[in-house]
């Protein structure tokens, strides 16, 4: 079964270890064809973060082609919730938190939806500009929204790191969502913070603009890489390219640009 709103996705992801960390403790999905992309990153400074990623993301593997825009995230929901779940229990049974961010793209019926928990980005990329879409749950976004701190100031602020959100720390997940309607050329931009405290937003937005989605992909991770990498990077491009579909009779399995 096809999506529902029957679009095709140029599809292009990219995951590394990065230049310090021994393990990656990154997860992502990207099924087109379902409509869903999803890039989980487990939490810095507790235990078992590559198993926490892994089970965020999946949890959402199985999510098949829903029949409406509000079906796939009611079953997005739902498979965040079970992720959550079994990370309590894991966590409960070790002592300690096992977490993990996530940041999801859901596109149907023309729409998308982001919905998030956690300083994973989601960015759209529309007429040339760039809008992070998402808003990271952090001490220091709260700081800065309450006008405690400037944007500048945070940059060098010694919690910036520090999580408000994330799946398997509280006994329900605090999801945040954003909606609204797809535009035809909409590329968006799903990753980690490894990949955003190396490179900034005009230059996600240049390497984005100038690529296809794979090799957008594959020059952030390097860019991230030459600037040291402190921490595992991973990245998603996912660009609605609706015209494709009256020039294709190919079977979203079969390869091409569903990929």
């Amino acid at each position: 079964m096809r999506n529902a709103h029957d679009a095709i996705f140029e599809t292009g992801s990219a995951s590394h270890v990065g230049n310090v960390r021994e393990r990656n403790e990154d997860s992502c999905l990207a099924r087109p064809e379902a409509g869903i992309w999803a890039v989980a990153d487990g939490m810095g400074g507790h235990s078992d973060g590559d198993i926490a990623s892994r089970t965020v993301i999946g949890a959402l593997e199985g999510i098949e082609p829903a029949a409406s825009a509000a079906s796939l995230l009611a079953l997005c929901e739902d498979r965040i919730a079970r992720a959550n779940s079994q990370l309590k229990e894991l966590g409960r049974s070790r002592g300690d938190i096992v977490g993990a961010t996530v940041a999801v793209l859901l596109a149907a019926d023309g729409r998308f939806t982001c919905l998030w928990s956690g300083d994973s980005r989601i960015y759209r990329v529309r007429d040339g500009q760039i809008v992070q879409l998402t808003r990271d749950h952090t001490e220091v976004q709260d700081l800065v929204a309450e006008g405690a701190l400037t944007a500048e100031e945070a940059k060098n602020w010694p919690g910036r790191n520090g999580l408000t959100r994330a799946v398997g720390v509280y006994d329900e997940p605090e999801l945040e969502s954003k909606s609204g309607m797809l535009n035809p050329g909409d590329a968006f931009v799903i990753c980690s913070d490894g990949l955003t405290n190396h490179v900034p937003d005009e230059e996600i937005l240049r390497c984005v603009i100038a690529n296809r989605s794979q090799q957008a992909c594959d020059d952030l991770v390097a860019l991230t890489l030459e600037r040291g990498a402190s921490d595992n990077v991973t990245v998603i491009v996912a660009r609605y390219q609706p015209e494709l579909a009256a020039v294709r009779n190919v079977a979203p399995d079969s390869g091409g640009l569903w990929e």
